[in-house]
């Protein structure tokens, strides 16, 4: 060692000085390469698995991982009584059943150890590893956070931002199924919001095969004209709570024994608060009328006009 080198260092005192006159510019040096924050839904989630990883004895059955049902917000009552509430319970994931710009679905299986238990519908809202919501602005209008941090971070599109996007997205639709499901609309059951995932009611068969989207199906006459009449009593029931989808088209209408079920709410509008909410009404109406329209219903059947004015009347915007 230089002589100078060993005279720096020989002084105990002198070096701990030394790193501590450092640390200021340590702290102003290059921010680690993972940014954002997480919500509090997630954290307490990773907190749980670090639990479990030192708690818990092996899962049966080839599951995934124990019920989360405790934890989660629970869907409203009354409750179907196919939904599995017990805490001894496990859910499987048996594959993806559709992916998406913003949430992927999957097939999950949730059971009482050696019983068949339920199939549900996984929806997975993707958060701060994924470019979300290309068309989120205009839905996001007329919805405010309470602190303006969060409301900055969003606007930002931090990675807290994003989580904090892909969770309002999951609440708001957990929300408006949870209120559309009470009036007896046509939607399939939420059973629970856990952080970003919400778990639905599996609308198709016990063999995993889920029920066709409208825009599969090529429908006789008869059938076409019954699957309208159903469309426009989900589209009055919608806007008599005041609410628009926002995305309507048969890509998210399920026909399930004969049935139109009406999926992915996330955006549904609410037409009074938000400004656009007529565009968005007249919107959906359009989207819809023209899918049955190119399959061969009439436009004197369908009455698009008329049919926009009643659901704004019922919405209270008239």
């Amino acid at each position: 060692m230089r002589e100078h080198d060993f005279d720096e260092f020989s002084d105990a005192s002198d070096y701990t000085d030394r790193r501590m006159r450092r640390r200021p510019r340590f702290d102003d040096g290059p921010a680690p390469a993972r940014r954002g924050r997480l919500t509090e839904a997630e954290r307490v989630h990773l907190a749980q698995l670090r639990e479990d990883a030192y708690t818990e004895t092996a899962l049966p059955d080839g599951a995934d991982r124990w019920t989360n049902w405790d934890d989660a917000d629970q869907g409203p009552h009354p409750r179907p009584d196919w939904v599995v509430t017990e805490l001894a319970a496990v859910d499987t994931d048996l594959g993806v059943l559709k992916t998406g710009k913003e949430a992927d679905v999957h097939l999950l299986r949730r059971n009482l150890p050696g019983e068949d238990g339920v199939l549900l519908a996984a929806k997975r809202y993707r958060s701060d590893e994924h470019k979300l919501f290309h068309r989120d602005a205009g839905y996001l209008e007329g919805r405010r956070m309470r602190r303006s941090r969060e409301m900055r971070a969003m606007a930002g599109r931090t990675s807290f931002g994003r989580n904090l996007i892909a969770e309002q997205w999951a609440v708001a639709e957990f929300a408006v199924l949870s209120r559309l499901w009470t009036i007896g609309a046509p939607v399939p059951y939420p059973v629970q919001r856990h952080g970003t995932e919400i778990l639905l009611e599996f609308l198709g068969e016990s063999d995993g095969t889920a029920a066709p989207r409208l825009a599969q199906l090529r429908p006789g006459p008869d059938e076409l004209a019954d699957l309208w009449e159903q469309a426009v009593s989900a589209l009055e029931l919608l806007a008599g709570q005041g609410l628009a989808h926002g995305d309507l088209s048969a890509y998210n209408l399920l026909v399930h024994e004969g049935h139109l079920m009406v999926i992915d709410l996330p955006q549904a509008v609410d037409v009074i608060a938000n400004p656009r909410g007529r565009e968005f009404l007249a919107r959906d109406v359009a989207n819809l009328a023209g899918w049955f329209h190119s399959r061969g219903l009439s436009e004197q059947v369908t009455g698009t006009d008329d049919l926009v004015r009643e659901l704004e009347n019922a919405a209270g915007l008239g």
